[in-house]
Parts: C-alpha cells; structure tokens; sequence
C-alpha cells in the first residue's frame, strides 16, 4: 500500500513551494492526487509524489531553496554545573544552537541529517567552545526553545 501525504509534506519532498505544488495539482499534474473535502491527498511513488512533466513549452524551472546556513551545537559546561543544585523549575537549558547570528538555547535536539563533531582546542569558538556539532540540516528543539538571554 502506497503512503498518502498533505500538500505541505510533498512541497517539502519535492524542494518546491507549497502554493506551486497547488498549482501542479489543480492543472492535473501530480500523479493519483485527489482531493478529500477540501484537503489534497497526494500519493507516494518510491518516497516522492510524481509530477507528469508538460509535452510543450520551456522546462519547468523548479523553485530551489537556499541552502541552510552552517548551525553550531554546543553542550554549555558551565549551565550544567550550575544546574546541579537547582530544582527542575529553576534549571537553565544547557544546549546552544547557533546558526546565522541567533543563538537559541533547549534541552534536547534532533538532527535532521548529516552532522559533524569537531574538536579544536586552539581555535575555540567565540563563546569558548572546543568541541561542537557542526550541521547544514534542520535542527529541531524538542519540548521548545529558548532565545539567549543577555
């Protein structure tokens, strides 16, 4: 049995726009899309919804996302030193994700592809990190995030 997935989800399968991909589906091109309500239910084939390509006209030229910055991951020594005698209320998250000059801070995170750890005790970062994560994927906080305090 094939899987199903929302107009969003397939966008994002795809590298398109979500407001494209109605156009592909409302032009019939989207292979085995039908629409349930008023909500599109869209097929996968082999993990990815298929568009019919156009037998005239230029070649699509489909929208590319930018590339996301370099994200930085950082594990806060320091907070979690001070965390140890605090109770679970007054405890700071200890996790620090730095993409694009934003700082954001949570307690656990999840890392939606390739990743890399490096370890540079000569060249630290500039909050004086030696080890981190480096990754150009999507990074999500799980229970939240919280901007950096100053």
């Amino acid at each position: 049995m094939n899987k199903s997935v929302c107009t969003t989800e397939a966008a994002s399968l795809l590298g398109i726009s979500s407001r494209r991909l109605r156009q592909l589906l409302n032009d019939g091109r989207v292979r085995g899309a039908y629409k349930s309500g008023k909500f599109w239910i869209i097929p996968l084939f082999n993990n990815l919804p298929q568009i019919i390509e156009r037998k005239r006209g230029p070649k699509g030229k489909w929208r590319t996302t930018r590339p996301p910055a370099l994200a930085k991951i950082n594990v806060n020594r320091n907070r979690i030193g001070s965390n140890n005698h605090k109770s679970p209320e007054e405890r700071q998250p200890v996790i620090s994700v730095k993409r694009s000059g934003n700082n954001l801070y949570g307690n656990q995170v999840e890392i939606l592809g390739p990743c890399r750890i490096v370890y540079q005790p000569d060249k630290p970062l500039g909050c004086g990190a030696r080890l981190w994560i480096e990754t150009f994927s999507d990074i999500h906080f799980i229970g939240g995030s919280f901007p950096a305090t100053a």
